[in-house]
């Protein structure tokens, strides 16, 4: 397929607000796609790239090149090229990926430079997401839209299912089953604003504790364990200490999901930093499973010896869940048969009081009669966690690529240190509507005192609410803190930058420890 097709479709995806015209689009590029190339096209919809991070910042994307006259480019030819990116190491890295993304731009059209900038910058947002291309994925195939979904729960990624439906029609979905070593993607989880609404929407439900670790699957059969991250990403060298706690289970064949933490002496957990400090290093993991040790927390059971659990009700797989996993290595949980009676709604209120004073992150509350919907982020389970906000002041923006080009987007935010100045605590675009944008690069340039190619340093003047996860130590910070999850909210102008938030009361936030 030309790469021109598919950027002519997320830009007309893009253009277009209806669900409908969206999945007709979606569905006539795939009728047009080969089977080889579904899963880039589908990833590249998403706007992600198969290779992940291929190490090109805005530096490289910011020098022009001129367009070619003509389409050539094929999507596979793309992949290929950013395969070669991605391979890159060592002296002259950067200056090497400059000049294979030139040559790669050089050989596409406007149109399809646009495209390729807005992937490579991470601004593809054109709501071709997972949702839409599985409805469409349904109408090019022929087959119905549930057993396209299920497909692709079961079979780990939307690529995969898209390459064997075009190719050999709607049978082949049957190949996609639950098949243990074989990961699923995970269910996932709405918001809502307190438990007590959580309860109200969901019926007889269970409360159990949103822990701050890691989400991982679990898969053994018989002697062998293999562990998963959300994303599928296999880790199971790195937990051995997970893997001979699943060893210990009695069964010969499981499915688990849960997550892995790490608590200190009087069992507090451990910040989420050191958890995936831990989990991502591949070095020393003797040493490493010595100085933070892991355990894990299931609330899940998805398959069992034989059986495959998924279309159970959750208060049968956890029954069964129970039976299998010892209360310490299972999830905190409180069972709420009958959430409109105002004593089980306070019960569930002190339940999540108590998760936060243990340090957690807040709760899930779950439809005790709700199947596994894996990969999807349905209204079966809701989360409620406690939203933290600060008022930052901005140091300085970045310009934006892709469809924020022009536009002043990237914010490096500040808080107030004891003199007066600002130290910086990280960066963010998130939240930023178009209105938001058009704005903010006006405000800013009004500010500006220096002009890098990158961007503009401003006036330390304008604050800006942040909306926030969480606070974790960093190194790449002078204060030594940045925010987990930071999004803007609104601009304060009302509010001088004398007071804004200081170093000391975002330091405050951070997960108790002892170093603290």
């Amino acid at each position: 397929m030309l790469l021109a097709e598919l950027a002519r479709t997320s830009h007309a995806v893009a253009a277009t607000s209806a669900r409908s015209r969206k999945t007709t689009l979606l569905a006539e590029l795939f009728r047009a796609t080969e089977p080889a190339d579904a899963p880039i096209v589908i990833t590249y919809l998403a706007g992600r790239l198969p290779q992940g991070r291929i190490g090109v910042g805005w530096r490289v994307l910011a020098e022009p090149v001129p367009p070619a006259a003509a389409p050539t480019l094929t999507v596979r030819r793309v992949d290929a090229a950013l395969d070669a990116v991605a391979a890159v190491r060592g002296t002259g890295a950067q200056a090497e990926r400059r000049r294979l993304l030139a040559e790669l731009l050089g050989d596409a059209t406007a149109p399809e430079q646009e495209f390729l900038l807005r992937l490579l910058g991470g601004e593809v947002r054109q709501g071709a997401l997972d949702a839409l291309a599985v409805e469409a994925l349904a109408a090019a195939g022929g087959a119905p839209v549930a057993q396209v979904r299920r497909a692709v729960m079961l079979g780990g990624t939307l690529g995969a299912v898209a390459a064997a439906l075009l190719a050999d029609g709607p049978a082949a979905l049957a190949d996609f089953r639950l098949t243990v070593g074989r990961p699923v993607l995970p269910m996932l989880a709405h918001t809502a604003t307190g438990v007590a609404q959580a309860l109200g929407r969901l019926g007889p439900c269970a409360v159990e504790e949103k822990l701050d670790g890691i989400r991982i699957q679990v898969h053994r059969d018989g002697p062998l364990v293999r562990i998963f991250t959300r994303t599928l990403e296999e880790i199971t060298d790195r937990l051995p200490e997970v893997a001979a706690a699943v060893l210990a289970l009695p069964a010969g064949r499981a499915v688990l999901d849960g997550e892995v933490i790490a608590v200190d002496r009087d069992g507090r957990p451990r910040p989420f930093q050191e958890i995936a400090g831990r989990v991502g290093s591949r070095l020393d993991v003797p040493g490493a499973t010595e100085a933070l040790p892991l355990s894990p927390a299931f609330f899940d059971l998805l398959a069992v010896d034989d059986r495959d659990l998924l279309d159970l009700p959750a208060a049968a797989r956890h029954a069964e869940l129970a039976r299998l996993v010892p209360e310490h290595l299972r999830v905190r949980r409180l069972v709420a048969a009958d959430p409109g009676d105002p004593a089980t709604v306070a019960a569930a209120e002190q339940f999540t009081a108590a998760a936060l004073a243990r340090g957690q992150q807040g709760v899930v509350v779950k439809a005790l009669d709700s199947p596994y919907t894996a990969g999807r982020r349905g209204t079966a389970w809701l989360k409620v966690k406690p939203v933290h906000t600060l008022d930052l002041v901005v140091l300085a923006a970045e310009w934006g690529h892709g469809r924020r080009t022009g536009r002043l987007s990237n914010l490096h935010l500040g808080a107030r240190r004891p003199d007066g100045s600002f130290a910086m605590l990280g960066k963010t675009f998130k939240g930023l509507t178009d209105e938001l944008l058009d704005w903010q690069t006006e405000r800013l340039q009004q500010l500006a005192v220096e002009r890098p190619a990158w961007g503009v340093r401003v006036r330390p003047e304008l604050v800006v609410e942040i909306a926030f996860d969480g606070v974790q130590r960093s190194p790449r910070y002078p204060a030594g803190v940045t925010l987990r999850f930071a999004r803007v909210l609104r601009y304060r102008e009302d509010k001088p930058a004398a007071e804004a938030d200081t170093v000391e009361a975002v330091r405050a936030l951070l997960p108790a420890g002892p170093e603290n």
